[in-house]
């Protein structure tokens, strides 16, 4: 390029105030150096003053120096491309303009006025083209002065409300924005000017008076202005909307506590009012859910949406309000929620599409009917403007509907809110169905369970008994551990506690199978060692028929490593026995309160194998208080020590209370934490003993003659107990209990009466088979004994003692005879 050329080029780039000013003298050296000048070269002025301009360029230019000293003393000035050194030596490419500023006195000075060159060749960013950036730019722009007075603003901040710029000038911000939070803004604007530390990013949300019913938000950013000299001029700031970005976050925030706090329990009422609570006040104002009858219960649902039938009930399920008060709600919580066929919550049912007002006809009526507090009530009346409502949809079945309400919130629903409700709901709607599923399951496990353990202990007046159950699986309230009380012949009962490994509905099914075991074995009335004896065979044969090894990797839920404790107590002597399966001995309180533990042989675990159950017998004074419990009683967690745990148990049996439910409700509060490490059962048993009154016997020759005697001697005894109602039937018992032991039997014979709440009749023999119930023929001369027996009396059996058997039968004393 030409030095004309170049002369012309650089004229056309220069901008005189974008320029840094220097002085020199008329041999070229520094005379005044300018601030600006500093900020292009980064030379303070005691260093440049005193230099010569070509020591501040670059080689290659500075031995141009005195032929510009030359041309500008021509052509009175010189204008052109160079390049300058900075203080760190790094090269600056500059625009220069010399031109002659003639002293008073004559002498020749010279003023030299840098612009650096940043833009590429070509350019020519001048003031012009920099306020046609300014102006056009979507970014609004405005510079206030010292008293926050606007001095110049771009078309752009126009779109924010305040008119156009010439109507700003002179005026604040609170005096063009009335509505908005103008106080904040302009305390960043004064901290600006007091520290001279820009601020960036500062982030308002309002109105503005543009969109008056539209919550806007505004990212700014502040700079303060100075003069020369450093003094500050007032505050450039620069405006731009992030409406849709600040409400994209409120979404996000929004869906993330929605994942946060819906469905933290499986309760049905609890989810709905859930998603209640998340959507106020962040969506809307008001907020209602409503859901199906037979979702409630837990029902199984038809696919698809609701068939309309001319009315549709619901159940408020949940509601919620910006108001604590909540007098929007028509319906309340639990109530039943019906709405008029047609009405916009039937039709979202119906279609299971979701639907949109955004202004709501005021006079017109709220949709639900039959609601006595506020038949007539109108939109206007309950203060709602607009309104969306979403069908509860989850798995393709439709479980309610969630209306969202405006109130206090100008802004009318639009379809970004309706967007964001649909995935509120349908977040909320995948829950609801896990607790609809979860209820379904918990009351079949329920049911399940009641039907398993016993509604209530059979009466009778061998023991006063108490249990308490408590699971470790809290959700389903099931769990392997039961407990129970069986009547058996003779006033006996039977008190069983037993455990099942593991939890929930598998192991109550568990246990169930074992329970019924049980109570089958005890008909047999089989001794204590004899009764797991059996149950152990039927575990193991079960696992065998499943396919499994006993012993290794059997099946959980066939009751392997199952514990039972199975004990027998007799009225009418005190006398105890009793046989244990992999499970802890029985705790026994003394009638002075005094607490012991039977030794008990441990038998191995049901189904697992190894040497034979063995039963132990005892005599319990009148009084005492048997205490069977599964190991869950004494479980802390892996910690277990024997004595310690018995220890704690003893102490907590020791403890008084008013009766025997409570004590044993008070135990198991004592021992056991609020989330039980195991699954607990507790039968307690206070013994109880015949009076001599209540039992009669007599033994008996091995004579056929005696049979008469028997008849009389029971009739006596009937007579003195007032019992002459059941002498027919207890002569004909006792006539051919006695024969038949006569017949087919040898040994002493022995005949026995109990008065309890049967009466029960007893010939005991030495003869070790079993009488056998026949069905004779017309024709047939005998056999009909035990027939008559079994027709005439509530139940009769055999059972088997160390030195023969005991037939007994027993004839009600608290059902009216036939």
């Amino acid at each position: 390029m030409g030095t004309h050329e170049e002369h012309d080029v650089a004229r056309q780039r220069f901008d005189v105030a974008d320029a840094a000013p220097l002085v020199l003298d008329a041999q070229g050296v520094v005379t005044s150096w300018t601030r600006d000048a500093q900020r292009l070269l980064a030379y303070p002025a005691s260093e440049a003053v005193g230099r010569k301009l070509a020591d501040l360029l670059a080689e290659e230019d500075a031995v141009r120096v005195p032929d510009l000293v030359e041309r500008c003393g021509r052509d009175g000035g010189w204008a052109g491309l160079l390049t300058a050194r900075d203080r760190a030596g790094q090269p600056v490419r500059v625009m220069a303009r010399i031109t002659s500023a003639q002293q008073a006195d004559g002498h020749c000075q010279w003023l030299v006025l840098l612009s650096e060159l940043e833009q590429a060749p070509g350019w020519d960013m001048s003031r012009i083209v920099l306020e046609q950036m300014v102006a056009g730019s979507p970014v609004g722009i405005a510079i206030v002065d010292t008293d926050l007075r606007f001095v110049w603003s771009n078309t752009a901040l126009e779109q924010f409300g305040g008119g156009p710029a010439h109507h700003r000038l002179g005026l604040r911000l609170r005096d063009v924005q009335p509505g908005l939070d103008a106080e904040s803004i302009e305390a960043q604007m004064r901290r600006v000017l007091e520290t001279g530390e820009p601020v960036v990013g500062y982030e308002h949300v309002g109105r503005v008076r543009s969109a008056p019913l539209r919550e806007t938000a505004h990212m700014l950013s502040f700079t303060r202005l100075e003069d020369e000299q450093g003094r500050p001029m007032g505050v450039y700031y620069t405006v731009v909307d992030i409406t849709e970005r600040h409400r994209a976050r409120q979404r996000l925030a929004l869906l993330d506590r929605a994942g946060e706090q819906i469905g933290r329990s499986l309760d049905i009422m609890r989810t709905a009012q859930e998603l209640a609570d998340v959507a106020v006040p962040g969506l809307a104002d008001f907020v209602t859910v409503d859901l199906l009858e037979t979702v409630l219960r837990g029902a199984e649902l038809p696919p698809g949406p609701v068939v309309d039938s001319g009315t549709v009930t619901l159940r408020r399920a949940g509601h919620r309000s910006v108001d604590a008060s909540v007098p929007e709600a028509v319906v309340e919580i639990g109530a039943v929620a019906t709405y008029l066929a047609g009405a916009p919550p039937i039709r979202c049912l119906t279609t299971g599409r979701p639907w949109r007002e955004e202004q709501l006809d005021p006079l017109a009526r709220h949709w639900a009917t039959d609601t006595p507090g506020r038949p007539e009530a109108t939109f206007l009346e309950l203060g709602l403007h607009s309104a969306m409502i979403v069908p509860i949809r989850a798995r393709g079945t439709t479980l309610g509907v969630t209306t969202f309400f405006r109130r206090r919130r100008q802004e009318p629903f639009d379809e970004d809110d309706l967007s964001l409700a649909e995935d509120l709901v349908s977040r909320a709607a995948v829950c609801v169905d896990n607790a609809r599923r979860y209820t379904r399951e918990r009351d079949a496990a329920l049911v399940l369970q009641r039907s398993l353990l016993p509604h209530r202990l059979p009466e009778q007046d061998a023991v006063e008994v108490a249990a308490c159950y408590r699971p470790a699986d809290e959700l389903t309230g099931l769990g392997g551990d039961w407990y129970d009380l069986i009547p058996l012949s003779g006033a006996r009962v039977a008190l069983v506690v037993g455990e099942v490994p593991g939890h929930g509905i598998d192991a109550a099914a568990a246990m169930g199978r074992l329970r019924t075991a049980v109570r089958t074995l005890a008909a047999l009335d089989l001794p204590p060692e004899e009764v797991l004896a059996h149950l152990d065979d039927l575990v193991a044969r079960a696992v065998r028929d499943e396919g499994f090894e006993v012993g290794a990797g059997a099946d959980r839920t066939q009751a392997v490593g199952s514990g039972c404790v199975y004990v027998v107590y007799d009225p009418v002597d005190g006398r105890c026995a009793m046989a244990a399966a992999g499970h802890p001995a029985p705790a026994v309180v003394q009638p002075d309160g005094t607490v012991t533990f039977v030794e008990l042989p441990q038998g191995p675990p049901l189904g697992v194998g190894g040497p034979p159950f063995e039963a132990v017998e005892l005599t319990l004074p009148e009084g005492s208080t048997l205490a069977l419990h599964t190991d869950g009683l004494l479980a802390r967690g892996d910690h277990w020590a024997i004595d310690a745990d018995r220890d704690r148990l003893r102490t907590a049996l020791e403890r008084a209370a008013a009766s025997l439910d409570q004590r044993c409700r008070a135990v198991v509060d004592a021992l056991v934490p609020a989330r039980p490490y195991d699954d607990v059962a507790l039968l307690m048993a206070h013994t109880k003993r015949l009076g001599a009154d209540q039992v009669a016997a007599w033994d008996l020759p091995a004579d056929p003659a005696v049979v008469a005697d028997a008849r009389k001697a029971a009739t006596r005894q009937l007579a003195r107990w007032g019992l002459e109602e059941l002498v027919f039937t207890a002569e004909l018992v006792v006539s051919e209990l006695v024969t038949n032991a006569l017949r087919y039997a040898s040994g002493p014979i022995r005949l026995r009466l109990i008065r309890e709440r049967a009466l029960v009749c007893e010939v005991s023999d030495g003869g070790a088979t079993a009488p056998h119930l026949r069905h004779p023929r017309t024709t047939d001369e005998g056999g009909r004994g035990l027939l008559l027996v079994s027709q005439l009396t509530q139940r009769w059996g055999t059972r088997f003692i160390p030195d023969g058997k005991i037939i007994w039968a027993e004839q009600s004393l608290t059902e009216p005879p036939d």
